[in-house]
């Protein structure tokens, strides 16, 4: 049995610890609150914008309904773009989206995987750091700059619309130019405080199913909306399916970051419980050492003046 000094360390270096997870869970219940209104304040603008998109292709025919996102080849080069957190604390978040990345490209892109076709691009330094120790093939969040080359963009550091776009703007290029047929978005979905969903959905090519909207939409939608358009309905949507694009990445992102904080406070509860808990087992050990050393010395001395009597 451990001695009385060292229970006494493991106490207070417990104690210490609970404290630090107590206060990490109230920095990451702020940041959830700014995290939850920046996703919830989005939605309803992605949710108007794929509306507006849908009542547009309504009123077009399936030949005049095309956009060069649109074009389904064979996938031959797969871009995977893996949404984690660039620090950790947070339990399964940054791990479920690992292994669900590389459950895909194993499975479902086994070939493309094979002839080293297959990237991914890691948002959050934690996807970098897992996949690149698996050995893919990883590149980062890039815009272009002035001189247009290319240059890295730290997205969580200033998590802004403005620098999603750029990197949207990247894989559109990309995509537009052939160098990747085929996009696919992994992130975790914030559903709420202590509940997060792991999603995988195609980012490109787009298809003219998935213009249209849920059931739910298209019954607030059912009415036809009549409109004039200025210029055409093909420049029109051409100019709105990559609008909507950057969009659906940006969502993506904030979903990833509303979850990541709730995940973190979820896990620092859980830690500063468990700790809590410890503290009270080795309370509990040290007063049974501290009796039993106790006990101990009492019988030494009644011990000892018994053989004096003698």
């Amino acid at each position: 049995m451990a001695n009385l000094k060292e229970i006494r360390t493991r106490i207070s270096t417990v104690k210490s610890t609970q404290q630090i997870t107590k206060a990490m869970k109230m920095v990451a219940a702020a940041k959830l609150r700014r995290a939850q209104d920046a996703i919830e304040g989005m939605r309803p603008y992605a949710s108007m914008l794929k509306g507006i998109i849908d009542n547009l292709s309504r009123n077009m025919s399936s030949e005049d309904l095309t956009s060069e996102f649109m074009e389904d080849r064979s996938p031959e080069k797969v871009l995977i773009i893996a949404i984690t957190s660039d620090r950790g604390l947070c339990g399964a978040f940054n791990n479920n989206i690992i292994k669900a990345a590389v459950a895909l490209a194993e499975d479902k892109y086994a070939d493309q995987l094979a002839k080293g076709n297959l990237t991914f691009l890691t948002i959050g330094k934690k996807a970098s750091e897992g996949l690149a120790r698996r050995e893919y093939k990883t590149i980062f969040p890039q815009k272009r700059n002035a001189q247009g080359e290319l240059e890295r963009v730290e997205v969580f550091q200033n998590l802004n619309f403005a620098n999603i776009k750029d990197t949207a703007e990247v894989v559109l290029e990309q995509f537009k130019s052939g160098e990747i047929d085929r996009v696919e978005i992994i992130y975790n979905e914030f559903i709420n405080v202590i509940t997060q969903a792991v999603r995988c959905k195609q980012f490109l090519p787009i298809s003219a199913d998935s213009i249209e909207d849920s059931s739910e939409i298209k019954e607030k939608n059912s009415d036809s909306v009549d409109y004039l358009f200025e210029p055409s309905e093909e420049e029109i949507m051409e100019e709105l399916i990559p609008k909507s694009l950057k969009i659906q990445l940006y969502s993506s992102i904030l979903d990833s970051n509303a979850a990541e904080h709730g995940a973190r406070m979820a896990a620092m509860d859980q830690a500063t419980e468990n700790a809590e808990e410890l503290v009270k087992e080795l309370k509990l050990t040290y007063n049974k050492s501290r009796q039993a050393a106790i006990t101990k010395e009492i019988l030494e001395i009644v011990g000892g003046a018994e053989a004096l009597n003698a």
